[in-house]
């Protein structure tokens, strides 16, 4: 793995469209936290988190990881903290319902 750019003293965030293993973001956050990183934090939309993801996460570098309810969890993990989608996806939805613009919910 490589690492391109400077995370010296400063505070990371990965963005991820999923974790699964929890592999991959487990090393990433050990080589920026080796490269002199302050804090690795890491935000993905989907939680597969299968197999030994769980222990991965927990016993990784990274101080948290903040997921989407989009997969319920399947444990609790003290790293792992959940932002629901509901409201959003509700509010989409009465819109579509009422024939109104959904566009706001997506552009700022």
């Amino acid at each position: 793995m490589e690492l391109i750019g400077e995370v010296k003293d400063r505070h990371v965030i990965i963005v991820d469209d999923m974790v699964d293993t929890g592999g991959t973001l487990a090393k990433a956050a050990d080589v920026m936290m080796e490269k002199g990183a302050l804090s690795v934090r890491a935000i993905c939309t989907h939680p597969i988190l299968s197999g030994n993801a769980y222990e991965r996460i927990e016993n990784s570098k990274l101080l948290e990881l903040i997921v989407s309810d989009t997969i319920p969890l399947k444990r609790e993990c003290s790293k792992i903290k959940v932002v629901t989608c509901a409201p959003l996806f509700a509010d989409v939805m009465h819109k579509v319902q009422d024939n109104t613009s959904i566009s706001g919910q997506f552009l700022m």
